[in-house]
């Protein structure tokens, strides 16, 4: 029986063919009779040639993803089990794994999963229709490699209720995927303690992706006055509190956000030092600084504001305005550590537009340090999608 595989038209593919991980419908000028959508398929450039192999889905405008560019590879499970092994040596090498992003997707090269560790539970996001259909292989190899490091994985919760499924043709799914357990699961990050809610919380139930951009303003909170906006669970605000922040306010609009930051102040003992305010952030700002209210350091994590290109020009807008609220209410020789976690915020699209920011406050900036997500949540050079957090620290001074 003839390999089933799609052919790409002459000249197409060209992201494909730089590492990109996507094949788009359009560059696609031939599927082979017997393909299924969600099934793996031979990718031959328009002479034949073979390119590698990813999953196939007409349904997508992404019609194939990359799985591998090796002629003879063999997608089995010995070729699963080695990505995972391959994913999990990664993170022993280059963070601290108590609780991280294990899979990252295409970064992983399993393109469309997401697995997330929280101490001793997993919690699965699948995001393609090719993916979900090995999704609990993957998983029993996960669990076997991780057991082999004397971890017991106690369950595995799946949070694939995202909408981007529906572009897919699926259904957005979250439940058990192992004997049900208590689904708020405590962990600990950075010397804080939290209880990650990963059937309700946002996402996987917590970003981990901040890690370690949380640890870097410790140091610069000691004995200081500290405003943490979008504060969700109280990550970052929690951060400057153990640190010893003498005060630490966070604001949120989510009343449930609210709520496990408060649980979670109380948890590490800071709740004297540490209050939330539930409010629009957008709202507030301008209330603080018409009160005269300055902090020694200003913290801005928002969602992201653009989840396509459409919408950048609305985006760069929000950002400009949290980011002059934000520049205006800090002491001066205090500091402002700011951040963007959309894709479609481009890094020197956010640069210039704080930069805006600070001229229309008056203020000067000097750079403390750039970063980006945690090492977890690897970079792929050639998959531009997987590079989408902007984080900066700035000391802000008055105009000299």
């Amino acid at each position: 029986m003839e390999q089933a595989a799609i052919r790409l038209k002459r000249g197409e593919g060209r992201s494909f063919k730089a590492g990109g991980p996507w094949i788009y419908d359009n560059e696609i000028g031939e599927i082979t009779p017997g393909c299924e959508d969600g099934g793996i398929v031979r990718i031959e450039d328009y002479n034949g040639y073979v390119l590698g192999w990813g999953f196939l889905n007409r349904k997508s405008t992404i019609a194939v993803r990359v799985l591998s560019r090796k002629a003879d590879a063999v997608i089995d499970e010995a070729f699963l089990e080695a990505r995972v092994r391959a994913a999990w040596q990664y993170r022993k090498d280059t963070v601290e794994t108590d609780s991280c992003r294990v899979i990252f997707g295409e970064a992983d090269f399993l393109p469309g999963l997401v697995v997330d560790k929280f101490s001793d539970v997993l919690v699965v996001e699948s995001l393609a229709l090719g993916i979900d259909q090995l999704k609990d292989t993957i998983l029993k190899a996960l669990v076997k490699v991780l057991a082999e490091d004397g971890i017991t994985v106690r369950g595995i919760y799946e949070r694939s209720d995202a909408k981007v499924r529906l572009k897919e043709g699926m259904e957005r799914v979250k439940g058990f995927l192992s004997t049900p357990f208590d689904t708020k699961v405590e962990i600990s990050e950075n010397g804080v303690r939290y209880l990650v809610d990963v059937e309700e919380g946002q996402k996987t139930g917590y970003f981990l992706d901040q890690k370690y951009n949380r640890r870097a303003i410790q140091p610069l909170c000691r004995g200081k006055r500290v405003l943490d906006c979008f504060t969700h669970t109280g990550a970052f605000a929690l951060n400057a509190a153990v640190a010893g922040a003498r005060e630490v306010v966070g604001v949120d609009a989510s009343e449930t956000g609210v709520r496990q930051a408060e649980e979670n102040a109380r948890l590490n003992g800071v709740e004297d030092r540490v209050k939330f305010l539930c409010r629009d952030v957008f709202d507030l700002l301008p209330e603080l600084d018409r009160a005269g209210e300055r902090f020694d350091v200003v913290i801005l994590d928002p969602p992201a504001f653009t989840k396509s290109r459409d919408s950048v020009k609305k985006a760069v807008r929000g950002y400009r305005e949290i980011n002059l609220r934000g520049i205006r209410l800090v002491e001066n020789g205090g500091y402002l550590a700011t951040c963007s976690c959309s894709h479609f915020m481009m890094p020197e699209l956010f640069t210039n537009t704080i930069a805006q920011a600070a001229r229309d406050a008056h203020r000067r900036l000097r750079q403390v340090e750039y970063r980006t997500q945690s090492a977890d949540h690897p970079i792929l050079w050639g998959a531009d999608e997987s590079y989408y957090l902007k984080f900066y620290i700035f000391q802000v001074c008055d105009d000299m």
